[in-house]
Formats: structure tokens, C-alpha cells, sequence
């Protein structure tokens, strides 16, 4: 018996680290949205020496009961029960295969539906180790349908306390629930519910209330639904209808004896618009001198005692009719105008002077601007060709060589003598001819650059005969 102890004993110590060893790895949660594709990972770690895995199955693990959803066996293959049968596969293609390897048997759930949120469970049966297994928390989510619509198409104010729905904001089959808020505004109140329904989906369903007027139409209304950690908006204008609100324009309190273009305008606010415009004259029948053209009483000629009076208009729509007097004034001489008149008047004089005056400064500128800039212009193309400037017509007598007491031998070399025409290019410039020289100069030799041989002649003035005088030359020839 003491034999038998020691060795069952010595089997426990070496069998427990081996059976240990093994484990299978799996995350504790997963999630996905309903429509979408989500991995559900499981892993075999196994020990050194490895043990042999004889299957792997995957189960659903629902309110204490298991139902098979996957099976893979080295020797059966694998196998996908219903109703996962056209949705769940191993993503390993090693499964599959005729010698299968087991030690990743990860599963693919495709087109996730709210019935497949639950436990699952990845079991390994191996030898001689025995039955392993790991369980994931699987969550599936569904994303609202949002949607905001007016209650009625078209809103009737009533009276002042009398709150009605206006708007319904709805976020339909979320999971979990959205959150919904209103941006406007508006002085209002919102009346949310939830909804659940059978699939376990929850609709939010959010009304504004408010007291409709004249003063909410047109206003903005906008639902914020979250979810998660998304947000839609969805916003509309109110269209509310209310009768008319008149008033009457025209009648300043100054209609005084022989005043011209005197006319009453009727405006009225109202929605839907005035479909009928009426004119009373309290006093007896309208005037003679009143011509009525829709919303407007035209008075025509000079103003009168006839046509002081009370004078109501009446504005109509679908939703009622609303009204507005006023009671017409003549009086024999226009009233004096008021101190703030008189100030206003002054301003306004002062005004028109200072925009008048800008106005001239800002042409006077830029006038000057562009004198400027066009002696900048002909200062700079003077500058740019000195050669080129006309010939003035002063000169001052101590630059003349033909001044007197200065004789003709000062004169300079002929070569310098050049045209304005030729030198400037002025096809256009009429040169002024000198008339020719009287008497000749006949004392100048005539070919005073002939070249004898290698000799270089040198040219020089003869002595003329008899006593020397000073000779003029033509300005003319002065360039």
C-alpha cells in the first residue's frame, strides 16, 4: 500500500505542472453594430511537451444553456452549425486543411444581428490534459434612425396661454438609447419618452412646446440626438400663420392749407399674405379728392379742411382680419419745426459740405499727382539723351565766337559741325538753312588736306591783303 501512495503520489507532482501549462486566450469583451463584421479571438497556448488537441467548440452560452456553434476536429473536419451557417467561419485557413492546425481557431461573425449578442465560449479537448476553455463577452449595437418633422404642416396662433406641440424630434431603434436636446431661441419646453421595443432596441421620442405667435415664425428649431459618441442634427422653421397686424403711415401731424402729395399707406403683418386691402371714412363719405389704389388713400389736389377725419383700414387674410385708424389734422399754416429739427436740418447741411469738400480734395490730389508724375517723366527723358536736346535759340554773348573784337582764325574744327537732324535722328525736324555768304571767302585755300608723297601738309591761313578786319558769321551756322 506505502508503494502504491509514493507512486500515485509522483504521478499528481508531474502531472499537475503539465496540465497547468496549457491555457486558452481569449478577449474578455468584443462589440459591433448590427449590419457590421466582428472577430471573436481564441488562441491554445500549449505546454512543453505539447499535448494533442482532439477538438475545438465553439459555443453560445444563453441564459444557462449552450448551444453549438462551430466545431473543428482533425479528423471530422469543420463544421458550422445553423443558424450561423452563412455567417460564421474560421479565419485560420489551417483549419480547413487535411491535416488541420487547431492551435488559432479564431472566428469571423459576418452581418451581426441583435439575437447574436450573448457569452461564447471556446472549448479545447486535448489529451491527456483534458477540457480547456475561455469565454468572450459579445455586445451588439444598433444606431438610431433620426428624424424631425413639424406637427402640422402649417401652425395656427391661437391665444396667449394656449402651448402646443410644434415640432417632434425622433430617434428610432437605437441601442443603447439616444440622447436628445434642442437648440433654439425659442422659450419653449421639450417632453421626451423612451420607447423599447421587442428586439430590444429603445425609440426616443422628444416634442418642443411652445405657445405659437407671430413672434415664432420663422424661427429655427434644431434636434441634437447623441449617441455614443456621435451626434445628428436635423433642424426646421416654424410657419406660423396669425391674422394681421395693421398700422397706418402718411400722416405726420403737419398736413397744413395747400399742401401737396399727401397720401395714407396701409401695412399690415401677416401670414399667410393681405388677400383684401378696405378704406373707411368715419366721418361720412370718403372725400372727393381721395383716390384709393390697394393699400394706399392718394390726395389728390392740394390739401383741404375736407379731408381731415378719421380714416380706418382693414387688412384681410385666410386666418382673419385686423384694423388701424388715424385721425387726420389740417391746420391753416405748417407748424414750426422743433429744436431737433433745426439740429437735424444743420447736421445734415454739414454733411453734404464735408462730402462736397472731400470730394474736391481727393481731385484736387490726384490731379496734382498726375502733374507730377508727368514732369517726372520729361525731366527723366530729358535726362536720358543730353545729346539730343533742340538747339535753344539763346545764347549768352561771351559763348559766341562771332562776338566782336574776335577774329575769324578762332574758328573751330569743321569736323565738329553736326547736324541736330542727323545726330538725333529727327527725319521730322526742319533744319534752318544759312543763306549763303557774303562776299565769298575766297582767301581759303581749296584743298588744304592734299598729301604730297609721305610729306603731311599743315594747314594755315593766309595773310590777306591789305589791312586785317574782324568778319561776322551768320549765326545761322552756329549749331
Amino acid at each position: 500500500m506505502m508503494t502504491l501512495a509514493l507512486v500515485f503520489a509522483l504521478m499528481t507532482a508531474l502531472l499537475v505542472p503539465v496540465a497547468s501549462g496549457q491555457m486558452v486566450k481569449m478577449d474578455s469583451d468584443r462589440s459591433g453594430y448590427v449590419g457590421s463584421q466582428v472577430e471573436l479571438r481564441c488562441e491554445f497556448v500549449n505546454s512543453n511537451p505539447p499535448v494533442k488537441i482532439s477538438q475545438v467548440t465553439w459555443q453560445k452560452f444563453v441564459n444557462g444553456t449552450k448551444q453549438n456553434v462551430a466545431i473543428a476536429n482533425p479528423a471530422l473536419g469543420v463544421s458550422v452549425l445553423a443558424p450561423f451557417k452563412e455567417r460564421v467561419r474560421f479565419k485560420n485557413p489551417a483549419v480547413r486543411q487535411r491535416t488541420p492546425s487547431l492551435e488559432d481557431t479564431t472566428i469571423i461573425f459576418n452581418n451581426l444581428r441583435l439575437s447574436d449578442e450573448a457569452a461564447y465560449i471556446c472549448e479545447y479537448t486535448t489529451f491527456p490534459a483534458g477540457n480547456r476553455e475561455s469565454m468572450v463577452n459579445l455586445t451588439v449595437y444598433a444606431r438610431p434612425m433620426v428624424q424631425m418633422s413639424l406637427s402640422t404642416p402649417t401652425i395656427v396662433a391661437g391665444s396667449k396661454d394656449l402651448k402646443m406641440t410644434v415640432a417632434t424630434c425622433i430617434s428610432a431603434n437605437g441601442k443603447p438609447p439616444s440622447v436628445i436636446t434642442w437648440d433654439t431661441e425659442l422659450n419653449g419646453e421639450a417632453n421626451t419618452e423612451e420607447i423599447r421595443n421587442t428586439d430590444g432596441t429603445i425609440t426616443v421620442r422628444s416634442d418642443y412646446i411652445v405657445v405659437p405667435s407671430r413672434e415664432t415664425h420663422q424661427q429655427r428649431l434644431t434636434c441634437i440626438s447623441t449617441y455614443n459618441d456621435e451626434q445628428y442634427t436635423d433642424s426646421v422653421s416654424l410657419n406660423i400663420q396669425y391674422e394681421p397686424e395693421v398700422i397706418i403711415e402718411g400722416f405726420d401731424g403737419n398736413w397744413y392749407i395747400n399742401r401737396d402729395n399727401v397720401q395714407l399707406t396701409c401695412l399690415a403683418d401677416a401670414n399667410p399674405a393681405i388677400s383684401l386691402f378696405q378704406w373707411r371714412y368715419l366721418n361720412g363719405s370718403m372725400p372727393n379728392s381721395v383716390e384709393l389704389r390697394d393699400d394706399t388713400l392718394i390726395f389728390k389736389g392740394p390739401v383741404t379742411y375736407e379731408i381731415a377725419g378719421t380714416y380706418v383700414c382693414d387688412a384681410t387674410n385666410s386666418i382673419g382680419t385686423g384694423s388701424a385708424s388715424v385721425e387726420v389734422t389740417v391746420s391753416e399754416n405748417p407748424l414750426p419745426l422743433s429744436a431737433a429739427e433745426r439740429v437735424m436740418g444743420v447736421l445734415g447741411w454739414v454733411v453734404a459740405l464735408g462730402v462736397i469738400l472731400s470730394l474736391a480734395g481727393i481731385a484736387f490730389l490726384v490731379n496734382k499727382q498726375q502733374r507730377n508724375k508727368q514732369s517726372e517723366n520729361d525731366s527723366d527723358s530729358d535726362n536720358s539723351s543730353p545729346g539730343c536736346k533742340k538747339p535753344s535759340s539763346k545764347k549768352k554773348p561771351a559763348d559766341d565766337f562771332q562776338s566782336q573784337g574776335r577774329l575769324y582764325d578762332e574758328l573751330p574744327n569743321t569736323a565738329d559741325y553736326v547736324s541736330y537732324r542727323l545726330a538725333c535722328n529727327k527725319d521730322d525736324y526742319m533744319e534752318q538753312h544759312s543763306p549763303p555768304i557774303q562776299p565769298p571767302l575766297t582767301f581759303l585755300p581749296q584743298n588744304p588736306y592734299t598729301q604730297h608723297g609721305t610729306q603731311i601738309s599743315t594747314f594755315t591761313y593766309p595773310t590777306p591783303p591789305g589791312p586785317i578786319s574782324s568778319y561776322t558769321f551768320p549765326k545761322e551756322q552756329y549749331v
